[in-house]
């Protein structure tokens, strides 16, 4: 990824970052406010051990405590002198419970040693603190003195008594929050990032074009209202965005080798439920708006929808012809005010790969190509079955419907590379249900010469310079493609 793709990453995923950071930041504000809180007094004891004038004793002294204090900062925290305080002060709790609430510290390179006493209660933090200084230094006397004498060899003083603490020093909300911000900001991005890794799906024109390897002619805006009304002649649909971007289309398709263009055009896509019925017969519709001449053949021939879009009779049609039940003036039908012509699928047959790849199909289509300027053909998908790739090879080139968020870019890929091993041309590509809001979203007035980075999509249309133009349909089908 580079340094754009992990800035897109974040401006796509912004709601899951805010989520995850306030996520955190409540989570740790609940815990803080559901912890007790606990006060703390410390209390430091001067272990010494009495010596005389001279100074070789006091210096055997001195280290003589150093080598103790280790020794009596676990016997601070053990059972016994913890044992001792809670009977002294009358405390209903046990002596390991207690000692759970005393640790010790010693100052290096000296013979100080210090305990902290946590508890619930400031008071009875502070009275567990004095009464361990006054238990542990009766304890250190006890163990220090030699039998038969009065003195103690070393002996444990308080330099330091406990005071009343005036604040918990747990939980801190303002610190805790803090921290539960930094870490879930942390965690949200690398949520962010994570998911933008994993997530193969198309989000972009630019992407798609360089996916496919191929133009991107048409950015179809996404519509709640498409699938109870898909086509655009209703009065509410005429000039929307989304018939604005059919406008386009239709304009982009006229700029496709403009020398020879493609009459007979195929549209599919890489799965099913990618829109490519809608765009094709929404496509249609645009260009009989535009007076040119146009057949809508429905070449899908196990999920044939369009004719339920148009409202029309789809019980006999294209097969009928292909297998001389029927004639192809008899099934043609005529469409709206525009004069759109639509051959529905007909009897849906037992074999379709064979009918679309049969010698009746590429006649039928000669056929077609003498009435008519542009010839649509309703391809089923190219990856679930080859009947897309057989009417590609057939045509003068495919349009390939994308589904914005939906299709993944092994899909598209293995899409291009159905129609390449067919010899089919692939016209461009069709980004279908594009957001036109939030961090993915385009202008529907997008058009070829205007794409999303301001650089042109539409480039290369015709031939590429030194490479040989694409071969026509007839001179594939003379061929034998």
């Amino acid at each position: 990824m580079e340094f754009r793709d992990y800035f897109r990453a974040l401006r796509q995923h912004w709601l899951l970052i805010v989520s995850v950071l306030l996520l955190a930041m409540s989570a740790a504000a609940f815990l803080s406010l559901r912890t007790t809180p606990l006060y703390q007094t410390s209390i430091t004891f001067f272990i010494t051990s009495p010596s005389g004038s001279d100074t070789n004793a006091a210096y055997q002294g001195g280290l003589f405590s150093q080598q103790r204090v280790t020794s009596y900062a676990d016997l601070l925290t053990g059972d016994q002198v913890a044992g001792a305080v809670v009977k002294d002060l009358g405390l209903d709790t046990s002596p390991a419970a207690l000692a759970g609430q005393i640790e010790t510290s010693i100052v290096p390179n000296t013979v100080l040693l210090k305990a902290s006493v946590k508890d619930p209660s400031p008071r009875r933090a502070q009275q567990i603190a004095s009464s361990l200084g006054v238990q542990f230094s009766a304890l250190v006397k006890r163990l220090e003195t030699p039998a038969g004498e009065k003195t103690p060899s070393l002996r444990a003083d308080v330099v330091e008594r406990p005071r009343l603490p005036s604040e918990p020093v747990s939980p801190r909300p303002v610190r805790n929050i803090g921290l539960a911000a930094i870490l879930g900001l942390l965690m949200g991005l690398g949520l962010a990032i994570l998911r933008e890794v994993l997530d193969t799906t198309l989000t972009s024109a630019e992407e798609l074009q360089r996916v496919a390897n191929s133009p991107v002619l048409g950015l179809i805006p996404f519509d709640v209202g498409a699938k109870e009304a898909p086509l655009l002649v209703q009065a509410r649909t005429r000039n929307s965005p989304r018939s604005e971007a059919f406008r386009q289309l239709r304009t982009n398709l006229q700029f496709i080798d403009v020398d020879h263009p493609p009459r007979v055009i195929v549209v599919t896509s890489p799965v099913p439920n990618e829109g490519k019925s809608t765009t094709c017969a929404n496509l249609a519709v645009m260009l009989a708006q535009a007076g040119i001449r146009t057949l809508l053949l429905e070449g899908d021939l196990r999920r044939p929808r369009v004719v339920d879009y148009l409202g029309l009779e789809g019980a006999v049609g294209l097969t009928d012809v292909l297998v001389g039940r029927a004639d192809l003036g008899d099934v043609v039908q005529t469409w709206g005010s525009d004069g759109l012509s639509v051959l529905a699928s007909g009897s849906i047959p037992p074999n379709p790969s064979e009918l679309l790849g049969s010698q009746n199909m590429i006649t039928l289509l000669g056929r077609l190509e003498g009435s008519f300027d542009v010839i649509l053909i309703d391809a089923p998908p190219l990856l679930p079955v080859a009947d897309g790739a057989i009417l590609a090879a057939k045509s003068d080139g495919a349009l390939l419907v994308v589904r914005h968020g939906v299709t993944t870019r092994p899909q598209a890929q293995a899409a291009v590379q159905a129609l390449e091993s067919v010899d089919a041309r692939l016209l461009g590509t069709v980004f279908n249900m594009v957001p036109t809001r939030g961090s993915d979203g385009y202008y529907y007035s997008y058009s070829y010469a205007d794409s999303p980075n301001g650089r042109p999509l539409l480039s290369e249309l015709g031939a590429r310079a030194g490479e040989p133009a694409p071969r026509s349909r007839k001179e594939r089908l003379r061929a034998g493609s």
